[in-house]
């Protein structure tokens, strides 16, 4: 009993999170007559198209703002196209859905929150929830549920918001990763507060920073959202600094911890605001040309990473991890 009291947020995220999957898939299966989609090409992730996606609320900046590249006119497969080359279009107004934009320009701004609840598929979410009930839930058991849920939402936000910025355009993401990452940035600031009292520290911090290269490596994979990953983890340590309750046996130590936390939570202000406010009056290509390149790999099928990602002849144009 104890045990599900420590990790009822871990527990009730997971259970919306499959809620939201089980909602995807039966949108994907009244539009195309299957839960997965398998054609016009298969979703790698066994999930639903890209369009189905956005259509839920997947983070797709040409519902958030207006992009001269892709304005809401533009047209791409509809969720029940399952031609190659797509015989059924609809504009991006359309594909949006959560009533249009009203004669408006595009303003979808919850596209930064709602992510975090969907997932491309059922291999994906089922990665995610290991995750989830394993790693985050043993940092929602020594943080608390009020410090480990505003950590937890920072990092799942930023991720999105700093992908927002620098992904390509075109492709939409999903997926629970980038407040996944939030927590594994805690264990960071576990391991630097409490160096001391870890067995072997510097073994560990290899180990750490192995497995967060992996991570990093994961965010080139088509699917795969890198800024998730990125921004999540930043966020986790700045935020986490400041809820994860450190043990300071010296006033020195104690005196070190306060400085950091009254400078990790200004710090994370500022990057929202920044980053919120370039996302919606700023081109980002323009401001980090080369950003885009964190979370793509360059190839003739993506153009080398340059243009909006978004095609008309698939309804797979990608999704975020």
């Amino acid at each position: 009993m104890l045990r599900l009291i420590f990790f009822k947020i871990v527990w009730a995220l997971t259970i919306a999170m499959i809620a939201v999957f089980i909602n995807e898939l039966v949108v994907n299966s009244r539009a195309q007559g299957s839960p997965l989609s398998f054609k016009p090409v298969v979703n790698p992730m066994l999930g639903p198209s890209s369009s189905a996606l956005i259509n839920v609320g997947a983070r797709f900046p040409p519902c958030m703002k207006l992009i001269e590249d892709v304005p809401p006119s533009t047209l791409m497969p509809c969720l029940n196209n399952t031609a190659n080359p797509p015989d059924r279009l609809c504009t991006v107004e359309e594909i949006c859905g959560f009533g249009g934009f009203d004669g408006k320009e595009p303003n979808q701004w919850f596209r930064f929150i709602v992510p975090i609840f969907l997932h491309a598929g059922i291999i994906h979410i089922l990665l995610n929830m290991l995750a989830q009930l394993t790693l985050s839930a043993q940092i929602e058991r020594e943080m608390g549920s009020g410090g480990f849920i505003l950590t937890y939402a920072a990092a799942g936000i930023f991720g999105n918001v700093l992908g927002g910025n620098f992904s390509l355009v075109g492709v939409p993401s999903v997926g629970a990763s980038g407040a996944i990452f939030g927590t594994i940035g805690v264990t960071w600031v576990d391991l630097f507060a409490h160096w001391r009292y870890h067995y072997r520290p510097v073994r560990k911090l290899v180990f750490m920073t192995i497995e967060l290269l992996i991570g990093i490596a994961i965010g080139y994979i088509p699917y795969v959202d890198n800024f998730a990953h990125l921004g999540g983890f930043l966020m986790g340590l700045l935020v986490g600094t400041f809820f994860y309750p450190v043990i300071s046996v010296t006033r020195r130590h104690k005196l070190i911890m306060w400085g950091f936390r009254l400078t990790a939570i200004p710090l994370a202000i500022i990057l929202f605001v920044v980053l919120i406010r370039n996302f919606y009056t700023s081109d980002p290509y323009a401001a980090c040309s080369g950003c885009r390149y964190l979370s793509c790999f360059p190839t003739a099928s993506n153009n080398h990473c340059k243009g909006t990602g978004l095609t008309t002849t698939t309804t797979t144009s990608g999704t975020g991890f």
